[in-house]
């Protein structure tokens, strides 16, 4: 499938880095792990009025498993325990549509009057899982990621129901959309704002000590930074593609005093990829013939790193005062493998163009970047888990080494939940329980079936959706 090499065959420290030098690359390593409170990844970090106790965060992962009312189940409910007994300090709770037509699946959780009671109750759950094994939760931060999926909208089913800002030159061809398609207009992204508040101040009811106010992954708020063309208030300028940021933040300020406020950007991005010749399917950029205009964060190229617009976006933050920001990169719906770096894409995807590592280093780098220019703001990364083994030697040293204050934990937390708390602890690592991004947990829900790790979780490997995915599988061509 491809000449990289995985990276459970790189077995010592000396293989790894000699891989990575190979691919030209360098990343923060720590050959001895430290464990105890003295641990580079143990120490304690203030974002504003709250002690997060560690440098480890859980990531908001989108779920499948809801009802189609928004309301969680006992899937959510399990999960989100299972994330108050992983040992992490922050845990950025996933995305949560602010009204029914913004939800990127039918079974996304929704926070609505009619919905909060539920999801107060869940993450009352998750403090008393933490509380039950670590003692206490004083020093444990939980927030809620606000979102309106926009461009990529799939409310009732697999068909989309896109809310877009602009006509985009790639992406309305790629996915259907006709030149006539009606775009927000300023009233609606006001009308929108209403309705991000009105779930902020429902997430404060339910207990969340923040909320996310959601700019990445090509959804509404991320649209909203490449939005150039778009006239009116919201579009042209920078000034006017982050007004709805701006006007929401003092929203929310106003109307839920004291909650506190977060970002999660995708602070770079490139142009869309697609699958290449047969056999590989190896992505290649899609063919464009002009400067590429449309990604935050890139040059004209569509294929280079320019982050003057990011460092503007965080002086912006900065400006609102709002400390904590988690940077993540592009999209999973035209640009996974930046965002999401696998050996293994989802199925409808296309097999990776370069090896996964350059994709972790490119944004642990980037980061590392903008919080060098930008030092003040309490900075979140993402792109970990495929480092896989060698997980906790680079966290550990990024921290050590001041390349980000906190490392966050994605789809590795479904697979092996406890892995802050044995990182912490200094407990065997268990490889056995390391996900090697087979992304089963994209596949399935993308054909219908509820989220989880099915290759590594015995839980989802009991449930029927494990047979109906091994044969969905076997049916790809």
């Amino acid at each position: 499938m491809t000449d990289y090499r995985r990276v459970a065959a790189l077995k010592t420290p000396q293989e790894f880095q000699t891989y990575l030098a190979s691919l030209g690359l360098e990343l923060p390593f720590d050959e001895q792990m430290q464990s105890g409170p003295t641990a580079p990844l143990a120490q304690p970090i203030q974002v504003g009025d709250q002690r997060v106790g560690n440098r480890l965060a859980i990531l908001p992962m989108e779920g499948w498993d809801g009802t189609t009312d928004g309301q969680p189940t006992d899937l959510v409910q399990r999960r989100w325990a299972r994330f108050g007994e992983s040992g992490a300090k922050l845990i950025w709770g996933e995305a949560t549509a602010v009204r029914p037509d913004g939800r990127a699946n039918p079974n996304q959780l929704m926070i609505l009057p009619e919905t909060v009671g539920a999801l107060a109750a869940t993450r009352e759950l998750l403090v008393r899982s933490h509380e039950a094994r670590f003692g206490s939760s004083a020093d444990l931060f939980v927030g809620l990621q606000l979102t309106h999926s926009g461009r990529f909208a799939r409310p009732h089913g697999k068909r989309m129901e896109p809310a877009i800002l602009y006509h985009h030159p790639i992406l309305d061809r790629k996915f259907g959309l006709p030149p006539d398609q009606p775009l927000l207009s300023d009233d609606d992204l006001d009308r929108l704002i209403d309705d991000f508040i009105a779930a902020a101040q429902l997430a404060q009811q339910a207990g969340f000590g923040f909320v996310d106010l959601k700019h990445c992954h090509g959804y509404l708020g991320h649209e909203l930074l490449s939005a150039v063309d778009r006239p009116g208030r919201y579009g042209g300028s920078f000034a006017n593609r982050t007004r709805f940021l701006r006007t929401l933040v003092a929203g929310v300020r106003a109307a839920a005093p004291g909650l506190a406020l977060a970002v999660r950007l995708s602070a770079f991005d490139f142009i869309p990829f697609q699958p290449g010749p047969e056999p590989e399917r190896r992505g290649v950029p899609a063919p464009y013939a002009d400067d590429y205009r449309y990604a935050f964060g890139c040059d004209e190229t569509g294929l280079s790193i320019d982050l003057s617009e990011p460092l503007a976006f965080l002086d912006l933050l900065a400006e609102l005062e709002i400390q904590l920001v988690c940077i993540t990169a592009g999209s999973p719906y035209y640009t996974p493998h930046i965002q999401r770096p696998a050996f293994f894409p989802p199925s409808d995807g296309y097999q990776p163009p370069e090896d996964p590592l350059v994709g972790v280093a490119r944004q642990i780098h980037a980061l590392a970047e903008l919080k060098r220019q930008r030092p003040d703001l309490v900075y979140v990364g993402t792109g970990y888990s495929y480092l896989q083994e060698w997980l906790p030697q680079v966290a550990q040293a990024a921290v050590r080494t001041g390349q980000t204050d906190i490392v966050g934990i994605g789809r590795m937390a479904l697979s092996y939940p406890t892995l802050c708390a044995d990182l912490l602890t200094g407990a065997p690592f268990q490889r056995k329980r390391l996900c090697r991004t087979f992304s089963d947990c994209t596949t399935a829900p993308r054909n219908g079936l509820v989220s989880g790790c099915y290759p590594l979780d015995e839980f989802y490997k009991k449930r029927p959706e494990f047979a109906l995915l091994q044969k969905i599988k076997g049916e790809l061509p």
